[in-house]
């Protein structure tokens, strides 16, 4: 009378088993798929990001032969003169921006920014 016990039992095993494997499967591939949508949202920002980077950089790249323009049309100086005071421009405003950037990027931060920062960072990264 045990071996019917045993049998029921085994078959039950299995079938919870076989449920629990769907499951799981079913579980897995809707995490795979929602891998998969998070990587293509993150590439389309890095590219739509770079290609703003990009523009900006040549935006400022005019505004500079533009203001080298304006100072070699109303002084004197030498190009060498008129390029130093670019580049000491330059230097001041990127010094600032840095500066800034620091102070405003300083915590305190909630667990949950944190987290977020942290989860956030490791998808770019591609780490799990």
């Amino acid at each position: 009378m045990d071996k019917p016990k045993s049998k029921n039992f085994a078959n039950t095993a299995s079938r919870i088993s076989a449920i629990a494997s769907s499951v799981m499967d079913l579980h897995v591939r809707i995490a795979l798929q929602e891998v998969d949508r998070e990587k293509r949202r993150l590439i389309s920002g890095g590219i739509f990001i770079a290609i703003g980077g990009i523009l900006l950089l040549l935006v400022l790249i005019c505004m500079h032969i533009i203001f080298y323009l304006t100072l070699s049309k109303f002084n004197n100086w030498a190009t060498e003169y008129n390029l130093l005071l670019i580049i000491f421009v330059d230097l001041f405003l990127a010094g600032l921006s840095l500066k800034l950037g620091g102070k405003l990027a300083k915590g305190p931060y909630l667990p949950q920014t944190l987290e977020g920062l942290g989860k956030t960072t490791k998808a770019v990264l591609g780490k799990k």
